[in-house]
């Protein structure tokens, strides 16, 4: 009898206490994106207007903090270590790749980070001085192997995403040249209309503005689609040189351990951003539209490009 009562008991006690909710991860009320470069700069401005837009999207708090120096290393490292709760993310481009590549690090691109989402792909381009008297890449290519050692080539460098694409193109077309790093591309495009240089690989953004007014030429984009901006420049691959694919990117990706279920969160907050009109707006302005690969298919870009970057460095003797 006693053991009756005690059964009715615990099975009343059972009733009474409501079972637990199951706690899922969530993305915290506050994300900080983090930018590994100066403020004002392409990944800069990226990353405000994504953080705008997921604010404004999903009830949370973004805030965009930069984080510059040795070439992107303190900012990436920074988030190699942060709290994998999905507070703290990064907002890159194409050196988070190039870095570890070249020289030790204390991160490890694909250890140590998740990707969520590629947000903006950039173009980048071979540009002379408008009175150049190269007018095609078949021009400047002719010109180097006629007097090798004399033509002067510049990008932002060393060890940057025009450095790299600058290199691929100087083993594919078996150049001689003079190359010429320069702290930035602006003062690489200064020295270009100074007479100090005869060619540079630019960076879109950096180099717009400059081709529209027609101050310099582009002679070749090295992305392996032309350009809807500027439909009349032939890609590298049309100038002759097969499988040439050099462009830059900004994208967001986490910290390593942060939690599934926070990361696909997170992709779906950066991916729905991408779309937006606002997004697409922001970036229309600049001549570009957005890229939106998140999850696995932004980790193929990244797996791709590393195995490019990786055969480049080692050809071009760049690794220290």
């Amino acid at each position: 009898m006693l053991v009756k009562r005690l059964v009715h008991l615990l099975s009343a006690l059972t009733l009474a206490i409501p079972l637990a909710a199951p706690v899922f991860a969530q993305v915290p009320k506050v994300v900080r994106i983090v930018v590994p470069l100066s403020a004002g700069g392409g990944a800069d401005i990226i990353a405000r207007i994504v953080a705008e837009q997921i604010s404004r999207a999903n009830g949370i708090s973004v805030i965009v903090e930069n984080r510059p120096g040795a070439g992107t290393a303190i900012g990436t490292d920074y988030v190699a270590r942060a709290e994998p709760d999905g507070a703290t993310l990064l907002m890159t481009n194409p050196a988070f790749l190039i870095n570890p590549l070249v020289r030790h690090q204390n991160y490890d691109a694909f250890k140590d980070f998740k990707p969520i989402c590629n947000i903006v792909n950039f173009p980048l381009f071979v540009v002379v001085k408008a009175d150049s008297p190269f007018h095609t890449l078949a021009d400047l290519v002719n010109a180097a192997h006629a007097k090798p050692g004399t033509v002067t080539f510049a990008s932002a460098g060393p060890d940057t995403t025009t450095h790299i694409a600058f290199e691929t193109l100087k083993l594919a077309a078996k150049m001689n040249v003079i190359y010429v790093p320069f702290p930035g591309t602006a003062p690489a495009i200064t020295a270009l209309l100074g007479g100090h240089v005869m060619a540079v690989y630019a960076d879109y953004t950096s180099a717009a503005e400059m081709m529209k007014s027609g101050a310099i030429r582009a002679l070749a984009i090295g992305s392996a689609q032309r350009f809807k901006e500027f439909p009349d420049v032939p890609t590298v691959i049309e100038s002759g040189y097969k499988d040439y694919d050099q462009q830059s990117w900004d994208g967001l990706l986490a910290q390593a351990k942060t939690p599934p279920a926070v990361l696909e969160q997170l992709r779906r907050f950066a991916g729905d951003a991408a779309r937006s009109k606002f997004v697409k707006d922001k970036l229309a302005l600049q001549g570009l539209l957005p890229d939106g690969a998140c999850g696995v298919d932004f980790n193929a870009i990244l797996q791709k490009q590393n195995d490019q970057y990786g055969r480049i460095i080692g050809a071009a003797h760049l690794k220290q």
